[in-house]
Order: C-alpha cells, then sequence, then structure tokens
C-alpha cells in the first residue's frame, strides 16, 4: 500500500467520525500542552496519555467508534511501563540524535509504532514495545516517512490558516498512521 491508499483509508473510517475525532485531538493536544508546562508531570502522564491517544484512533480503525473517554484508557493498566514507554522513546532518540541529526530522525522512524505495540500488548515492558516496534519498522521506516510527507500540503496551509486548519489536519494525519500501523501489523502477522 501507498500512501494514498492510507490516506484513503483514514478518510473512510472517518466519514461521520470527525467531530468525535476532533474532540479526542483537542483535548489530548489541551492536556499535553499543560503538561508540557509542568517538566516531571510530563514526564510522567505522557506515555499512558499517547497510549489513550492511539486507542482512540485504534478503536474507531477496528470498531468503527470511538469516544473521548478512550483517550484515559492509558492510564488504566501497567502504567510504570506505559510511563517509562513516555521517557525511553523521547530519550533514546534524542541521544541518537547527539550523533548528528539524522540518525536521530531514522530512530524516530524505527521506534513510531511503539505506542501501538504497547496498547495492543500491555503486559509488555516498554523497552521491549520499543524492540518489536524496531523489528516491525525494519522496511517500512521509508514509507512511513513517504506518509508523513504526503501530508505536507495539508501542513502548509494549517500555516497559511495560522493553525486553524491543524484541529482537522492533525487527527487525519494520526488516523493515517494507526491505517499504516493495521498494515504493517498484519503483514509482520502473516510472515
Amino acid at each position: 500500500m501507498f500512501a494514498k491508499d492510507f490516506r484513503r483509508l483514514a478518510r473512510e473510517h472517518a466519514k461521520g467520525h470527525w467531530g468525535i475525532l476532533i474532540l479526542v485531538f483537542l483535548i489530548y493536544s489541551l492536556i499535553a500542552s499543560a503538561l508540557a508546562t509542568t517538566g516531571i508531570g510530563a514526564l510522567i502522564l505522557t506515555g499512558p496519555l499517547t497510549i489513550g491517544l492511539v486507542s482512540a484512533f485504534l478503536s474507531l480503525v477496528r470498531s468503527g467508534q470511538t469516544k473521548p473517554e478512550t483517550l484515559f484508557e492509558g492510564f488504566t493498566e501497567n502504567f510504570v511501563d506505559r510511563m517509562l514507554l513516555g521517557i525511553l522513546q523521547p530519550l533514546f532518540i534524542a541521544l541518537w540524535s547527539l550523533l548528528f541529526v539524522i540518525p536521530g530522525i531514522v530512530k524516530s522512524y524505527s521506534y513510531a509504532m511503539a505506542p501501538y505495540i504497547m496498547r495492543d500488548n500491555p503486559g509488555i515492558s516498554a523497552t521491549e514495545a520499543i524492540t518489536r516496534s524496531r523489528q516491525m519498522m525494519r522496511g517500512n521506516k521509508w514509507r512511513l516517512f513517504c506518509l508523513h510527507l504526503s501530508f505536507i500540503g495539508w501542513v502548509l496551509l494549517s500555516v497559511l490558516t495560522f493553525g486553524i486548519l491543524t484541529i482537522f489536519v492533525a487527527p487525519y494525519m494520526q488516523l493515517a498512521v494507526t491505517e499504516f500501523y493495521e498494515s504493517i501489523k498484519d503483514a509482520k502477522t502473516a510472515e
């Protein structure tokens, strides 16, 4: 599948659900912004909150429905490992970035599926989720990069609207990445 296919699937799943997707993403963004100002709160809560966001979008893709409460699903089980994922994933990317920018970017794509993997396998550790993401992304990093790059027009339009269009674009991108995960997860499972 290509970037256009993931975008098409995302639009199909979002049809009739744009309001709830925008609401979920707004709640997530507001909480994440508030946490960013607290320092230690961001360290503790970012991982579980990200798992909750992933849960909300996976729920829509898999069952055709989602609700705002799903955003807080990340706090219900395995909290410590989810918290550690929120700390270790950016830490590892930052450490790789010290070598130069490019290794950090490559590793960010290697680790991109870790929240999805942890959500689907709640009993695993943060390092195991990162390891599985690295394995899953072998041969798929470029495809995810192309998917992100395919949104460049939308991002530019968001800039031109002083960020207002981001309310629509961010959930659209997240849903397309969720479709990407479902695709490569199924492909890796079939191997």
